[in-house]
């Protein structure tokens, strides 16, 4: 197996922050939008942006996460069944204005499984999708980004790991990783 770093934790906080002036250019107070995390990989990154627009704004953004595992369109062909996650929504998402977050966006499944899941909670105004990763050229659905910290050309072989600092980790890393041919 090799590892690729492709971005590094300065790097990442610099893409963050970014994205987060993206966002508020889009938002403005944010007083008719809200956040929403993809579980669960996208919980991550949606408290990062979260707290850098606080820091920012000097105010809360109201984030929620979701749980799509019963909207895959796999979740019946798998030989394991899939575990669900949490979902938290506190917040009624009619009329709103809708960002999700997801860590990598590779084939758009899972994102075509939370526009479904989602529906539950109420009719947004519109629904932007904000990644930290875009890998090109592997879409199965025609779903794109609206909000992009990298793009980046991958093989269907590779995968992209996010990494954030904590217990097993020393500091936020993005990685492409490649599976040693045998």
């Amino acid at each position: 197996m090799q590892k690729r770093l492709i971005v590094n934790h300065q790097l990442l906080d610099i893409m963050v922050m970014r994205l987060c002036h993206q966002l508020i250019e889009n938002h403005g107070d944010f007083s008719d939008s809200v956040i929403i995390g993809l579980q669960p990989r996208g919980r991550p990154v949606a408290q990062r942006i979260q707290s850098k627009l606080a820091d920012i704004l000097g105010t809360t953004v109201p984030i929620g996460y979701l749980d799509t595992t019963f909207h895959r369109d796999d979740f019946r062909r798998r030989e394991t069944p899939l575990t669900a996650n949490e979902t938290r929504i506190d917040f009624l998402v009619e009329g709103k204005r809708v960002i999700l977050v997801d860590d990598v966006l590779y084939t758009g499944r899972s994102v075509r499984a939370a526009l479904d899941a989602m529906i539950a909670y109420g009719r947004p105004a519109n629904v932007e999708l904000l990644v930290l990763i875009d890998r090109l050229y592997s879409r199965h659905l025609p779903i794109e980004p609206t909000y992009v910290g990298r793009s980046v050309n991958s093989l269907q072989s590779q995968r992209v790991l996010v990494e954030w600092h904590g217990p097993e980790t020393q500091e936020d890393n993005i990685w492409l990783i490649t599976k040693n041919e045998e």
